[in-house]
């Protein structure tokens, strides 16, 4: 076992931080040789209990659970900040030309070194991730993730209609390469399998009942999907489906809506919709970089606390404009806090956290096992320093609670607060 003693941040069962500023966090094998915490706490309380275990101090340093991002592309990594009308003129000029490159497997793997390279630098641990239609990005993508021991989800986009070629694909070969990769790598190593329906309007009803087939069939996959981003794709997707009583309600009657089934954006939703999220166990996606870049809305963080369903914090690069989960949970704080579109609410800085950690674990059913650092989960977390910068410096010295500890580096913070990313690799 190995122990590492510094400032300690995690969570309790009802999302509330627990945070010991002389924290001691012990990992250690679990059966199958994967490093998981064993103890977390106190460091008098903790090193009792350890007494022969090796101390790594990190002093004025903070330990954290690694951060969690519901969703991400990560084909495209090279069309960040690409300046645009909206979401689907963006599409048409930059994503799928971008994407149709990753035909290729050699360009999916070059990709994929720098998306994980820029995830570990930003402290993300875990992402719920969409590769392409072409199932070399998804070879690549978990040859990738495996060989650095990462927890991570993705799977090839399935849109077999109003999509340009190069991306467009067939779909019975797109439903028989899906549950070919399903079978290759889900549940390898630490390795999860999402199908992935780009979003109802470029998939035909064919692909869309094979999807919720493969949904049904294995249903320990997560199902991954954009739903009701802008105003001009949720009057597309009613033009296309008018027997649907919402967009979201699409998604329902394939079969695509379950517990593990995850939904980028959500934002021009009504009650109805809410409620359908809540009683599926369906959570989102709430990514507000990419909102606010693309002009699309803003998430009613209001509307799903007042209803009750899942929902977590994710970047979407590229439409997103940064990996920097402290740029996005800011972003979500500014969401948040409008008020002529929708009930403004001032979130607070723990759970702005907890949204992007635990709280984004539970959403994708990965309780306890990753997003936090308490015993049992995977010992995957970052070691902060907050006082990377000389005003983080001065900022968090004055900070006179852990709220306003948190918050100065959500505002003020950036990849260079996260000094080093550890990843619980098998021994």
């Amino acid at each position: 076992m190995q122990a590492y003693r510094a400032s300690l941040l995690r969570f309790d069962d009802t999302g509330r931080p627990v945070f010991d500023e002389d924290g001691l966090l012990v990992v250690g094998p679990d059966a199958a040789g994967r490093q998981r915490v064993q103890d977390a706490g106190a460091y008098a309380t903790v090193a009792a209990r350890h007494a022969g275990v090796a101390v790594t101090h990190w002093p004025g340093r903070i330990l954290a659970p690694g951060f969690v991002d519901m969703h991400i592309h990560f084909p495209q990594t090279d069309i960040i900040g690409a300046p645009s009308d909206g979401l689907l003129p963006w599409l048409e000029n930059y994503t799928f030309p971008a994407e149709s490159r990753f035909a290729d497997p050699a360009h999916a793997a070059e990709v994929a070194e720098v998306f994980f390279d820029e995830l570990m630098r930003n402290g993300v641990t875990t992402s719920l991730t969409f590769a392409t239609s072409h199932p070399a990005s998804v070879q690549a993508f978990f040859a990738s993730a495996k060989r650095r021991q990462l927890r991570m989800i993705t799977g090839k986009v399935l849109q077999d209609r109003h999509s340009p070629d190069g991306v467009r694909d067939d779909t019975e070969r797109s439903l028989t390469d899906t549950e070919a990769l399903i079978r290759q790598w889900h549940n390898v190593d630490r390795l999860g399998y999402a199908i992935t329906p780009r979003f109802a309007p470029t998939s035909t009803d064919a692909q869309l009942r094979g999807a919720g087939e493969l949904a049904a069939k294995y249903p320990d996959t997560w199902v991954h999907s954009h739903v009701a981003e802008n105003k001009d794709e949720v009057k597309w997707a009613r033009e296309l489906f008018p027997r649907a009583r919402s967009y979201l309600d699409v998604y329902a009657g394939f079969g695509l809506m379950r517990e593990r089934a995850v939904y980028a954006h959500c934002i021009h939703f009504d009650d109805d919709d809410r409620r359908l999220m809540r009683e599926t166990k369906t959570a989102t996606a709430v990514s507000p970089t990419s909102n606010l870049f693309l002009g699309s809305g803003f998430f009613d963080f209001e509307g799903a606390d007042r209803i009750g369903y899942r929902y977590g914090l994710a970047s979407d690069v590229g439409g997103g404009t940064s990996f920097c989960p402290f740029a996005t949970m800011l972003a979500a704080y500014y969401a948040g806090r409008e008020g002529q579109t929708k009930p403004g609410i001032s979130i607070p800085p723990s759970q702005l956290w907890w949204r992007h950690t635990a709280g984004a674990a539970h959403a994708l059913g990965l309780d306890g096992v990753i997003g936090n650092l308490q015993p049992g989960c995977e010992a995957d977390f970052i070691v902060i320093d907050p006082k990377a910068t000389p005003l983080l410096a001065r900022k968090t010295s004055l900070a006179n609670s852990l709220e306003e500890l948190l918050f100065s580096m959500i505002v003020l913070g950036d990849d260079r607060l996260v000094e080093r990313t550890v990843i619980s690799q098998a021994g």
